[in-house]
């Protein structure tokens, strides 16, 4: 082997084993620093080496230590002096090991604020309509019909003079085709005067019936429009209906009734002074015939004249739904009309009864 090639090669394992040596005194530096008079005794001086007797080094399996042994010195990031989250005027941890850093969490409810009552969704707001009702609804204690009596005896009307001897005879929920026709004829057979309280929807099914009262000297009343049990509707749904069935009477009769009557004499104290300072007279009755509750000849006529007396108002019905059967009624007139003229009284008209107009 030449001179040039053998030294080649010796120079290159002196050079591998100190790179060598190099890497693994990065991996663990000495602790204490070194003694820069101390001298190895085994170190290898390159200008003193000889190559005599030395033999040949075989680089074909010689591997390049691994890079991630080459390592660069990197600075460790400072430690933060003042940790997320803590007062500015705690403790410092300069010079400790630094700590993984800590991710923010949003900070918990005070104590105050989770046991705080949530606010109840609040209401929509009535309007002012709706409102005004619900007050006069709440500060007006409703009265009963007993109680409207005893505070509204001139209002509220139950009998004529008791002094007299006159009574009448009325009859509610006309017209219809079928039963008030046969009342109609049974009074005049007996050239008797009666008082209908029609209702404003079966005028307008049968206004021929309702104009044949009048021509043949019947008065009419105000029944409303719908029969509607008047303590259940609004003020101003019961003016309604009173005023639509005024009209339709005025151009079916001739003229506006004054009398009215509520549909199962049940009315509320605010109702009964509109309609009284609209210049109606609101009348009911004192003898029940409770043919309503479709009894026979008998029934009706005991009702009638068991407690008829001067200045009664009788309460009969001429008209009903579809299903509901008047014969006992109609039955039972010609008895009742013979029997209380035979007691002495006059049937009249409610006008006649109560000395007011038929009309307004």
């Amino acid at each position: 082997m030449p001179t040039s090639s053998y030294l080649r090669a010796c120079l290159g394992t002196v050079l591998s084993a100190s790179f060598m040596l190099t890497a693994c005194t990065a991996q663990s530096p000495p602790s204490v620093q070194p003694n820069s008079s101390y001298q190895n005794p085994n170190a290898l001086d390159p200008t003193t080496i000889t190559y005599t007797g030395l033999e040949k080094v075989d680089m074909t399996d010689y591997k390049a230590p691994a890079k991630e042994l080459n390592h660069k010195k990197v600075d460790p990031p400072p430690f933060p002096t003042q940790l997320e989250g803590q007062a500015a005027e705690g403790p410092t941890h300069t010079g400790q090991i630094p700590l993984a850093p800590q991710q923010s969490q949003p900070a918990p409810p005070s104590p105050s604020a989770e046991l705080a009552p949530k606010k109840a969704k609040q209401p929509d707001k009535p309007s002012r309509t709706t409102a005004l009702q619900q007050n006069q609804n709440h500060n007006k204690k409703r009265l009963t019909l007993s109680q409207l009596i005893k505070k509204y005896p001139d209002l509220l009307l139950l009998h004529g003079p008791m002094g007299s001897n006159k009574v009448a005879l009325t009859f509610d929920d006309a017209p219809d085709t079928k039963y008030t026709p046969q009342v109609l004829n049974i009074l005049k057979k007996y050239n008797v005067k009666a008082t209908f309280f029609v209702v404003g929807r079966l005028v307008e099914k049968h206004p021929g019936v309702v104009r044949r009262m009048a021509q043949e000297g019947h008065v009419v009343g105000n029944h409303t429009f719908n029969h509607s049990l008047l303590t259940r509707i609004s003020d101003e749904q019961f003016q309604a209906q009173v005023n639509r069935t005024q009209k339709l009477l005025k151009s079916t009769i001739g003229y506006t009734p004054k009398l009215l009557r509520p549909p199962y004499g049940e009315i509320s104290e605010s109702q009964l002074l509109w309609a009284t300072s609209h210049h109606f007279t609101v009348v009911n009755w004192n003898v029940d015939s409770k043919d309503w509750k479709q009894l026979d000849q008998a029934q009706v006529t005991a009702n009638v004249l068991n407690h008829a007396k001067a200045g009664s108002i009788i309460l009969q019905h001429s008209g009903g739904g579809p299903e509901q059967n008047l014969s006992g009624t109609v039955s039972a007139l010609p008895t009742i009309i013979e029997s209380l003229q035979s007691r002495g009284y006059h049937l009249v008209t409610l006008p006649e009864l109560l000395k007011v107009s038929k009309q307004q």
